[in-house]
């Protein structure tokens, strides 16, 4: 049984103040046992990881990951590219094109300047350029080297 109610927030989806700051602490370290969690939001192990099977349940939580330091995995060079495609007929291409181009690790559909911005990580700049080059059959782009991750 939980060890304390806690307040709702007005975000929606049934979460409170706890669940999101169970969710902080996932985002900082995803490998955290729950116990460790518990202690942290004053909950027991068993509560906590009942909340996290909800939040799973419900999509809030949709995975884990792992974050690397592209410097060590050879992957030192990063590029935000903005795309400007040819014509509305290109998206699904395009769509196919990110999905399945390993050096894309994010890419969002956005409005503004652009139709599509992504960002790329590759082992040197002739990689990226090739990368540009295939990315020409659906578009032009706009790309900016990225000088250091502060977050």
């Amino acid at each position: 049984m939980e060890q304390r109610e806690a307040r709702k927030t007005d975000g929606g989806g049934g979460l409170d103040e706890t669940d999101l700051h169970i969710l902080r602490l996932l985002q900082g370290n995803s490998r955290l046992q729950w116990k460790e969690i518990g202690r942290e939001v004053h909950l027991t192990g068993q509560a906590v990881g009942g909340r996290i099977r909800r939040m799973e349940d419900l999509g809030v939580i949709r995975g884990y990951t792992v974050r690397t330091d592209p410097d060590r995995t050879g992957r030192a060079v990063t590029a935000l590219v903005t795309v400007f495609l040819k014509s509305a007929s290109h998206h699904g291409r395009f769509r196919e094109f990110v999905t399945s181009e390993e050096q894309i690790t994010e890419a969002h559909r956005i409005s503004g300047e652009g139709c599509y911005q992504f960002k790329a990580q590759t082992a040197t700049q002739e990689e990226l350029n090739d990368l540009l080059d295939r990315l020409l059959e659906y578009g032009n782009y706009r790309v900016q080297l990225s000088l250091g991750a502060i977050k």
